[in-house]
């Protein structure tokens, strides 16, 4: 006999028992949680979103269970349009919180390899928000689902499973919210959207299964993040500065305008060569980059608190799809599968695709096959890891295995960098397969490896509004000269 396990919805009660089939069960309440519950909704089955963090309907701030919801976070294109097509109107609904929206290309300044950007419009559309506005935002929309129901304040301590240990009915739970014994909660599918810190692994070990093998490339990140009060012509109109790292100094940070009249700065470096936190210091190491942008922001503005810290030892790859066994009716997405280094800012959208995936992948009866599931995130992270691994791995110190393919497209880009100060055609094809609107392979196109391969010719012609105050004639002279080296 099940027992039964009442779960709170604000001040609503929900008994849950039985043998749990037409419910999903999805633990964490973070953006890959929420999306996971959105589109599972549209399968008729009741969701129960389970999370560590208590939250209510007002609850807009940083939460515990988001050790990075104080740090900058990057909506890129292909997410927003993701959400926008699960959510029909919250990018509008963003704005008018009063978050910043523009082309990813003609309203923010972009600095990769050592190399400004040109300036052109790419077709980007992008939102510059805050973690916890963003994640309100969507909660609020989810809440309006009326199969959906939140459960906050719930330990998950263990998977139920059949006897025979090939499926998995349930979860086990401890409310902290009264102080009540340890329950079952029975479903016919349970997702693990519980991030990097997923248990899945220690699960798997607990019910007689092989973990999954681990793939890292140690980078050693840290950065701390600030928030600012500056003048809104701080950056010539500009409402975003992203500076990424160089082999030669592997250190960066990028600067947005976002809801409330404020302005995020989060600095970082590889390698222990990570930001201060005291405000002295913190400055000190913003003009400390390759170009001046964010330190001089810095310096005419007022910031409103402290330098706040954040470490990321290692993007990490779970290779579930290689598992010989895996129980059924257990789905892992998001960060659970694969973590990557945040300063990609990839991970909100690859959660974005999973859930995407989700969609197609249940059935109408909430059926599933967990092994046709792996492989789909599998196939779905590939892209991201690759293009992160590549960057990381191009910087000396970084401990990965930098293969012939590493190294090669490792070069190319390097090249495509540089040309594409100069190119805006370049410029574009770059920022949209950063954006993940474009697959990798279109920088591979005989058209633009041409124009990378012949940059060096054109960078001793004339550059055209290179006076312009938003390229800067410096930066131009600078990249002139490098890509002419």
């Amino acid at each position: 006999m099940v027992r039964t396990c009442s779960l709170a919805r604000d001040d609503e009660e929900v008994a849950v028992d039985g043998d749990g089939e037409g419910r999903a069960v999805v633990v964490g309440g973070g953006i890959a949680g929420l999306l996971a519950a959105r589109v599972l909704a549209e399968r008729e089955l009741d969701v129960l979103v389970l999370d560590r963090d208590g939250f209510g309907p007002d609850r807009s701030g940083p939460r515990r269970g988001v050790p990075q919801g104080r740090h900058i976070h990057a909506l890129l294109p292909r997410g927003r349009q993701i959400l926008e097509q699960l959510f029909a109107g919250i990018t509008r609904q963003l704005v008018d919180a009063g978050a910043p929206s523009g082309d990813l290309l003609a309203d923010t300044r972009l600095h990769l390899g050592g190399h400004r950007f040109a300036r052109t419009h790419a077709d980007l559309t992008t939102v510059s928000v805050s973690r916890p506005c963003l994640e309100a935002a969507i909660r609020g929309r989810v809440r309006e689902l009326y199969n959906v129901t939140f459960a906050p304040a719930c330990d998950v301590l263990g998977l139920v499973t059949t006897p025979d240990r090939r499926r998995v009915r349930g979860v086990r739970v401890l409310r902290r919210a009264d102080g009540s014994a340890e329950e079952v909660l029975t479903a016919g599918l349970v997702v693990d959207a519980m991030g990097r810190g997923s248990r899945t692994p220690r699960w798997l070990r607990q019910i007689g299964c092989a973990p999954p093998r681990e793939e890292r490339v140690v980078s050693d990140l840290g950065y701390a993040t600030r928030h600012y009060r500056l003048p809104h012509e701080v950056l010539g109109g500009d409402w975003g500065t992203l500076q990424g790292p160089t082999s030669a100094r592997p250190r960066g940070g990028v600067l947005a305008r976002i809801e409330g009249d404020r302005w995020i700065v989060t600095l970082f470096g590889l390698l222990a060569d990570h930001p201060p936190t005291d405000p002295e210091g913190f400055v000190d190491f913003a003009d400390s980059l390759t170009f001046p942008d964010v330190g001089r922001a810095l310096r005419a503005g007022e910031p409103l608190d402290g330098p706040i810290a954040f470490r990321f030892p290692a993007s990490v790859r779970r290779r579930y799809e290689r598992l010989r066994r895996f129980p059924e009716g257990l789905l892992p997405i998001g960060d659970a599968v694969c973590s990557l280094n945040p300063i990609y800012g990839q991970g909100m959208t690859v959660a974005a695709l999973h859930a995407l995936a989700l969609r197609d992948h249940v059935g109408p009866d909430g059926s599933s096959d967990a092994r046709q599931w792996l492989r789909s995130t599998a196939r779905i992270v590939d892209v991201p890891w690759d293009m992160v691994v590549g960057g990381d791995l191009a910087i000396p110190g970084v401990e990965g295995p930098r293969t012939a393919k590493v190294r090669l497209l490792g070069a190319y880009v390097a090249r495509l960098h540089a040309a594409a100060a100069l190119d805006p055609g370049l410029a574009v094809a770059f920022a949209r397969v950063m954006a993940m609107v474009d697959p990798p392979e279109a920088l591979l196109r005989p058209s633009t490896a041409a124009r990378v391969l012949l940059a060096r010719q054109r960078a001793a012609r004339p550059v055209p509004g290179a006076s312009s105050p938003r390229t800067g004639p410096d930066a131009t002279e600078r990249v002139q000269e490098e890509i002419a080296r």
